[in-house]
């Protein structure tokens, strides 16, 4: 035995030295490979100026690493939005270590060229960087093309006049129950101390109502009627781990850590609740009943039934759908709100302006109507500054599938185009972050200026900060509706004020607001205090 043993041992020196050898060596051609790989775009002469960072911001382990004065992490865009498009409007992103070079740009103008609309593209999105959404089933979001036809085909169809009309009803009850419910009925002021949990209460209740015929109401228990997980709570889990759902392997999900214990459950639950609304759905148009639900949801399922075999979409994807519907309605629209609560908190001027449009508007009448809804642009110019100032869809990434040609506008004060090679395979990214702050579209950019939007016509594609063309955000008009309605109930009966830390003032608690946003999968705003005092019968 011992002597076997000892003849063993060189062999299996031996052959952990020769995979030690081939492992060295592979790592040797792979980093002789990228240095010339590196030295060759060095050397390329390029319109655009060079960026370099040791990782694509949006691969691993680039995704996993925050932004500091040496990596470009996934929020670089966020965090350096003041610095990056100084010299030009377009940079050229070079990682050294890991990852493609790729285009970032701050020129809708390019966005507009490599955003897939109704005609063949040259571009389309990348399919790594839908899996996130894609995990859930494909959908009008993630789809390009023929699918993304498709799936708009089905989805479209749901979203009409009389749904606008039920989001504004809901969304007046639920501000009632909101009043009742917590006690704001009986006090002169109020301090809500993350007043996100109100704006996402709100748009997850219009969600589950005109998204989902639920009824609900501002008082409904947070736990679901079988004692687990809810519905809402699963939601807000899945939406805040869905990037890290992407970057580790699955069975990392299955390990003995409570976190990752309860983001796996809130998967499973979401997946299962998704499933028997399918099945319902699908039961429900299949027995005609004259009580058929007109939700969001049902609609979809009802068109997806009456397509031919050729155009229905499987279930899965119906799901898929679900989820995008679920994710894009709920925390986009709720950290929006935030935002504008914020910004609006702190000038006491614009509110009173609001207010005198909303009195004006409302005139004799006791409840503002979903007739007003266009009268209303200066409530809603507030809902778009924010989103220009903290875009919740921050960046727009597309792929060339072949070598092509984009028009790129000249600097700011020079006339005339020129016209950019761009070779198969090149990323760009239009980074939305930047559009918003790019002085070509908005004078003093980093200010928060609503009149910016004042006449401007609801569903206008000046304001593009919920994407252009075709593939612009299907739920944008159930979003402003929404807000719109919100907030010119809560401006009418509240004024809106900041809590300041001691000695701080005005200007310097909104950056500190503002500046604890955080990208993930969306741009969204961190957890802030706001007070309400009740505005007094003139």
């Amino acid at each position: 035995m011992l002597e076997s043993f000892q003849r063993l041992v060189p062999y299996n020196l031996e052959v952990g030295s020769a995979a030690l050898a081939i492992l060295a060596t592979f790592l040797g051609l792979h980093a002789l490979r990228r240095l010339v790989s590196l030295v060759r775009i060095a050397r390329t002469p390029s319109p655009f100026p060079k960026l370099y960072t040791p990782f694509q911001p949006f691969t691993v382990p680039g995704a996993l690493i925050s932004t500091s004065f040496w990596n470009h992490g996934p929020d670089w865009h966020w965090v350096r939005r003041f610095q990056t498009y100084h010299q030009n409007e377009t940079v050229n992103l070079v990682p050294i270590l890991a990852g493609v070079p790729g285009l970032w740009t701050s020129s809708i103008e390019i966005g507009r060229q490599t955003i897939p609309g109704s005609q063949r593209s040259s571009f389309v999105k990348p399919d790594r960087l839908s899996l996130a959404l894609l995990a859930w089933g494909m959908n009008i979001v993630s789809a390009d093309g023929a699918v993304h036809r498709k799936h708009r085909r089905i989805v479209s169809p749901s979203f009409g006049p009389e749904l606008y009309q039920l989001v504004w009803t809901k969304t007046a009850e639920f501000y009632r129950d909101m009043l009742e419910v917590e006690g704001w009925n009986h006090k002169n002021s109020v301090d809500v101390p993350a007043v996100t949990n109100i704006t996402t209460k709100v748009a997850f209740l219009l969600i589950s109502t005109c998204g989902f015929g639920f009824p609900s109401t501002w008082d409904t228990p947070p736990t679901a009627p079988d004692g687990g997980m809810s519905i809402q709570e699963a939601l807000k889990i899945v939406t805040q781990t869905s990037v890290v759902d992407v970057v580790i392997p699955k069975w990392l999900w299955y390990l003995p850590i409570p976190s990752l214990r309860e983001a796996r459950i809130a998967r499973e639950r979401l997946h299962a609740f998704m499933k028997e609304q399918v099945a319902d759905r699908k039961a429900a148009v299949a027995a005609e009943t004259k009580d058929t639900r007109t939700d969001i949801f049902t609609l979809m399922v009802k068109a997806n039934e009456d397509e031919s075999a050729k155009y229905q979409l499987e279930d899965q994807e119906l799901i898929g759908n679900i989820f995008v519907l679920l994710f894009a309605g709920h925390e986009t629209t709720a950290n929006s709100l935030a935002v504008t609560l914020a910004f609006m908190a702190i000038d006491v001027n614009l509110q009173n302006e609001v207010l005198r449009q909303i009195t004006s508007v409302l005139g004799s009448r006791h409840e503002l109507q979903y007739d007003d809804y266009p009268k209303l642009d200066k409530v809603l110019a507030c809902f778009y500054e924010a989103i220009r100032i903290v875009p919740a869809g921050h960046v727009l990434i597309r792929e060339a599938t072949e070598d092509t040609v984009i028009t790129v506008p000249n600097p700011v004060g020079e006339e005339g185009t020129q016209a950019i090679p761009i070779a198969k395979g090149t990323e760009i990214m239009v980074d939305m972050v930047g559009v918003q702050y790019n002085p070509r579209y908005f004078k003093d950019p980093t200010v928060y200026k609503p009149s910016r939007w004042y006449g401007l016509p609801p569903e206008s594609e000046q304001f593009t900060a919920f994407s252009v063309g075709p593939r612009a955000c299907l739920g944008r008009k159930f979003a402003t509706v929404e807000a719109t309605c919100f907030l010119s109930h809560l401006l009418k009966d509240w004024q809106v004020q900041p809590v300041l830390l001691p000695g701080e003032s005005n200007e310097a608690w909104i950056a500190r607001i503002i500046n604890k946003s955080r990208v993930s999968l969306t741009l969204t705003i961190g957890e802030f205090p706001l007070r309400f005092v009740r505005r007094q019968p003139a």
